[in-house]
């Protein structure tokens, strides 16, 4: 036999050797050498066996599920199939564990048929499905690919299941190891409890855990006819699948049945009936003790915990297969582990690091992994055009727990950063009836709910969520069957849907790209920045990132998923619920700051995506300068500096020009502060003119000499009022029928500085020519011999909209009146970065039809919702709060300060230092930035730490009143730009290169300071990608940047920093600075540096030398 194993191993290589000496060939070759050959089985060794065997381990019911698919697509009888089971006898429907008490026959739980005498059913028999009964699979070796028992049998395999479920979860709680204490999850549990009341005379019980398992645990108690308390740790009972309202109408119920209820309970110990409480002590249980502050023990003599439950990975972990972090084995979508041929299923599979604890995830996925290995594995033909896979799960459940109905399905309880919710509730106290239904922002789908006490149409609602179709009827007519029924509908945003569209003009992205992303992500994976990060699309100018937004909730949506419409992990609200609060605030001092407003709404320190919608709410309601108080930290990229950031970091100045109107002299300053300043010069498509190319701190200066020509700034900036462009009307066209262009200048100087969710433009034709485009824009108005039609809710761009008739024949005041209404609607209900024509959709329909536009009507002319006084009257403070931002910085010192390009001196490194201008045309532009990945992109620090054995010392850069709070300025040392980040919110210092390695643009110390999960961070101006502060990682990347200890010293900010030249090696801005030719190479330059141990360290004079510290401070 040994001679025949060489003959084997001489043909196809590699084999292992068993235990006996037998060498086993074991590749994914026909060839199958069984580890003890019989001499009938010697004379079959050359024949090629088709037969594989698929060992399942785990006979529980996702286990004998997985057997029966398998067997059922094995038709030709390719495989066998064996299976490991710990307990006694085979599978048995653990989900009716309780209703074990109404007969007391384990057959009636039977997931087969009646169990013989040896815990086997006739089912194993009849489909040749070898059972290893109370035999524990304890040991696996995946390369020789064989299984052991407990009972030291030893099988191999060609594909293994991993389905080994869960064992419950026993908190830490001294006292768990005394007589009494049970825990919930099989035959033999219940068996152990019965017999412990019946023999100790059990009068009382605590249940610990008030989930699924808890609850149900709780009434195997009370049909053991004992007192039944049911303790948990959360404010409420099922608080993974039902809300406050919910829980109170349950416990009502429990509560009737004579149970009690304990929430918030914090458990101490299991006291023994010697008064113990210690780990060691076997006395029976007597009594809880509690942690709450005047809680009294609490008198029992059983405990049954069911506190939930923790995969049973160990024989995984033993064998090597990857397993998550808090357990689990790790699975993709076909379920197959990093073990090759092993599979898992169930409550021991970990997929996109989620567990799923219900019996219908598991049988989803023993359906797929059947699928994957009967045509992967087995060579069986599936007849499938896609490949299967478990790409999530419904967790909807409908039970009958404790006598009552307790439903939940859907997105019953939306996640805080998920922003398509509105909800509607009935709330019965009397008959313990509870229904909380979740549709999205529109009302037109119902995404989930919650039922407790009436969960009659249970089947009715699952289905019309879980389908994502639209509601055949008015919403409310769902809550509850006595509701008048009506109808209302409202229109999703028009969104290209054509595959080849193109959203992302940066990045050539098309709507097709954006879709298969978020296939492949899935509904667990798919999110917002997810998306932007596979696709790129939105990472370049950001102007796509409504459309790219949309597309991925639309795709969501098919997927069975949704899209959340929270501000981000900060607020649970979206710009309109927060909006909502802050407006109906009695006290607007109260809330009239980022500080005040995040400490009452929202957590954490905020980020790039809350504190500009914080900042432009702050400003729509009470419109101080955006500069003060701090103010200027929660600005996006453009409003911090007044100015429009361009490539390369330098800005761009654009003066208002109302109605497009402008003067000679005007003109001339125009032209001559460009040519003093050596800025190129383009005009605008919203007949203005734009200067670009300026250095932030030459801003003040720029807009000093603009405004002595009567120039104030165009808020190009903001997300405000941006142009109403005009044509000449009737004061020149031979055509025009009004003065089109003053009463664009009185339309523009009304409206000047208001901040609103996105970028407004507006124009005025002179007559019905629409030389100004009136009707592609938010809100525009057309000259008729009676007066002007006012259009609303058009814009242009990318998908254009045409806008619609709000009025007709109105005078330039009824217009002026209808737009300050129809602006602050706008204001105080659109959502982030919403423009006035997707909102203007999104409104519901007039009360006799006619679409959004009628409801406009009703509101704005009609006065329908009673609000015209509120929108007449905040605008008016608007109106009269305006302040020429540009004119209130050039008159005020400190605010000039805020411009200074270095904090720690006056020394400037100027445009052409820190990117390559080139010229065209006769004026100078940025050279162009190289595509990413190529020279000049992504830049990355060298591998290893250069300045590890850099002599450091601690040095002054500033005193603390220098660096804004919550912010960052930049520091120079020597040729180096630090960003210094004094994130007063945590009392913490940081400092880090100024340099984002994306495009090697100088301007981190212009990001947005926050955090993401605790993690401080900043958002790079230009792409918005996040670096954490204390690590330098890229969040959601993998570029990094450089930081550097940093503390305070009384007044004084200090910097543990390597000698001058050592730094500017590595970042030093001229090694950096972008060019049109390749970068040069940064580590190779650094090894030419000599470290400070060889030389002396030279120190700028701009920098005062503190005491130098070693390197282990």
């Amino acid at each position: 036999m040994i001679s025949l194993t060489k003959a084997f191993l001489v043909l196809f290589g590699s084999a292992s050797i068993m235990e006996d000496g037998v060498s086993s060939f074991m590749s994914h070759s026909s060839f199958v050498l069984p580890s003890s050959p019989s001499r009938s089985q010697e004379s079959k060794l050359f024949m090629a066996d088709p037969k594989k065997r698929v060992v399942v381990i785990g006979n529980g019911m996702v286990g004998q599920r997985f057997m029966e698919n398998i067997i059922d697509l094995d038709k030709e009888n390719k495989c066998t199939v064996a299976t490991f089971c710990e307990e006694k006898r085979a599978a048995y429907n653990r989900v009716k564990l309780t209703s074990y008490f109404e007969t007391r026959n384990p057959s009636d739980l039977s997931m087969t048929e009646e169990y013989d005498d040896d815990g086997k059913t006739a089912w194993f028999d009849e489909n040749n499905v070898e059972i290893f009964l109370n035999d524990k699979a304890v040991d696996m070796d995946t390369e020789a690919k064989t299984i052991t028992g407990a009972s030291g049998k030893k099988i191999d395999y060609d594909v293994a299941v991993l389905a080994t479920g869960s064992f419950p979860f026993v908190p830490p709680i001294p006292g768990k190891q005394r007589p009494g204490v049970f825990v919930y999850r099989t035959i033999e549990d219940l068996e152990a409890m019965l017999s412990y009341v019946k023999e100790n005379n059990v009068k009382s019980a605590a249940v610990i855990g008030g989930g699924l398992l808890g609850l149900e645990a709780a009434k195997a108690v009370a049909d053991m006819k004992v007192e039944s308390h049911i303790i948990e740790f959360a404010p409420i009972l099922m608080c993974r699948q039902i809300d406050q309202g919910g829980h109170d109408a349950l416990v009502g119920k429990i509560e009737e049945m004579g149970l009690k209820v304990h929430c918030n309970a914090r458990t101490e110990a299991f006291v023994g009936t010697d008064g113990s409480t210690d780990s060691d002590s076997l006395e029976p249980v007597s009594a809880l003790r509690f942690s709450n502050e005047g809680w009294d023990d609490l008198p029992v003599q059983m405990v049954v915990v069911s506190a939930g439950i923790k995969p049973r990975d160990e024989l995984a972990r033993k064998a090597g297969i990857a397993v998550g972090e808090r357990g689990g084995v790790v699975v993709d979508e076909q379920m197959r582990t990093s073990a090759k041929d092993v599979y898992a299923i169930g409550e021991i599979a970990l997929y996109n690091n989620f567990i799923y604890g219900l019996i219908a995830p598991g049988y989803d996925m023993a359906g797929v992994a059947a699928k994957v290995v009967a045509a992967d594995d087995i060579g069986i033909p599936t007849d499938q055009d896609e490949i299967p896979a478990f790409t999530g799960a419904d967790l909807s459940t409908k039970l009958k727990l404790l006598g009552c109905d307790v439903a939940s399905f859907g997105v019953n309880q939306p996640k805080p950063d998920d922003e398509d919710v509105s909800t509607m509730s009935w709330n019965d106290c009397a008959g313990g009836i509870y229904r909380k239904l979740i549709f999205n922002k529109a009302g037109t789908k119902l995404r989930g709910g919650i039922l407790v006490g009436d969960a009659g149409d249970y089947t009715k609602l699952h289905k019309l969520a879980m389908s994502g179709a639209e509601l055949p009827e008015n919403p409310a007519v769902l809550l509850t069957p006595t509701s008048a029924r009506g109808q209302q509908e409202e229109e999703e945003e028009e969104i290209p849907m054509d595959a080849n569209a193109m959203i992302c003009s940066c990045n050539d992205v098309s709507r097709g790209t954006i879709a298969a992303a978020v296939a492949e992500l899935g509904v667990e994976g798919a999110n917002l920045a997810a998306v932007k990060k596979c696709t790129r699309a939105g990472t370049g100018c950001g102007g796509c990132e409504p459309q790219v937004k949309s597309i991925l909730g639309q795709e969501l949506e098919k997927l069975g998923g949704s899209l959340s419409n929270h501000l981000c992990e900060h607020f649970p609200y979206s710009r309109q619920e927060l909006m909502a609060k802050i407006r109906l605030e009695e006290n607007l001092s109260d809330v009239d700051s980022f500080e005040k407003i995040i400490a009452k709404y929202g957590s954490g320190d905020g980020c790039e995506n809350c504190k500009p919608v914080v900042a432009s709410i702050l400003a729509s309601l009470v419109n101080d300068m955006i500069l003060d108080e701090g103010r200027d930290a929660l600005q996006d990229t453009n409003d911090r500096a007044l100015a429009n950031m361009q490539r390369g970091g330098t800005y761009s100045v654009v003066p208002r020009v109302p109605g497009g109107e402008l003067t000679p002299d005007q003109l001339i300053a125009l032209g001559e502060t460009a040519k003093k300043f050596n800025l190129y010069t383009k005009i605008t498509g919203a007949q203005r003119v734009d200067l670009f190319g300026a250095a932030k701190y030459q801003l003040p200066d720029i807009w000093e000499d603009l405004g002595k020509a009567g120039l104030e700034s165009g808020h190009a900036y903001g997300k405000a009022l941006r142009t109403v462009k005009s044509c000449v009307g009737s004061t020149w066209c031979r055509y025009g029928v009004q003065d089109s262009v003053s009463f664009a200048v009185k339309v523009e100087n009304r409206y000047k500085g208001i901040r609103s969710p996105h970028k407004m433009k507006s124009a005025v034709s002179g007559c019905i020519r629409e030389c100004a485009e009136a009707q592609g824009k938010d809100f525009g108005m057309i000259a008729t011999e009676n007066g002007y039609n006012l259009y609303v809710g058009g814009n242009g761009g990318a998908n254009p909209v045409h806008a619609e008739l709000l009025a007709s024949d109105i005078d330039e005041e009824t217009v002026l009146k209808y737009l300050d209404r129809y602006i602050m609607y706008y204001i105080l209900t659109a959502e982030k970065l919403e423009r006035t024509a997707p909102w203007q959709r999104k409104l519901p329909s007039g009360k006799n039809g006619g679409g959004p536009i009628e409801h406009l009507k009703e509101v704005i002319i009609e006065d329908s919702l009673g609000i015209c006084d509120e929108l007449d009257r905040r605008m008016q403070h608007l109106v009269d709060t305006y302040h020429d931002e540009w004119a209130e910085v050039v008159k005020d010192p400190e605010k000039r300060k805020k411009f200074k390009q270095f904090v720690n001196t006056d020394e400037n490194q100027t445009r052409q230092e820190t990117i390559e201008f080139v010229d065209m045309r006769g004026q100078l532009r940025p050279a162009d930035w190289p595509a990413d990945g190529q020279a000049q992109t992504n830049w990355k620090a060298p591998d290893t730490d250069v300045f590890s054995r850099s002599e450091k010392s601690w040095i002054k850069v500033g005193e603390t009143t220098d660096f804004p709070v919550n912010a960052a300025s930049a520091i120079l040392y020597g040729d180096t730009q630090l960003a210094v980040f004094n994130n007063q919110k945590k009392g913490e210092w940081y400092t880090t290169q100024n340099m984002c390695p994306h495009k090697q643009a100088f301007v981190l110390s212009q990001g947005i300071v926050g955090d993401s999960n605790g993690t401080p961070k900043v958002a790079c101006p230009l792409h918005k990608k996040t670096f954490s502060l204390e690590t330098g990682n890229e969040l959601d990347g993998d570029l990094q940047i450089l930081t550097f200890d940093t503390k305070v010293e009384g007044n004084d900010v200090l910097v543990y920093l390597p000698a001058v030249d050592e730094v500017d090696a590595i970042l030093g801005t001229k090694g950096l600075r972008v060019l049109k030719s390749d970068c040069i190479n940064l580590a190779e330059d650094a090894i030419k540096v000599k470290l400070a141990s060889e030389r002396k360290a030279k120190v700028p004079k701009t920098m005062l030398m503190a005491k130098k510290e070693d390197t282990q401070d």
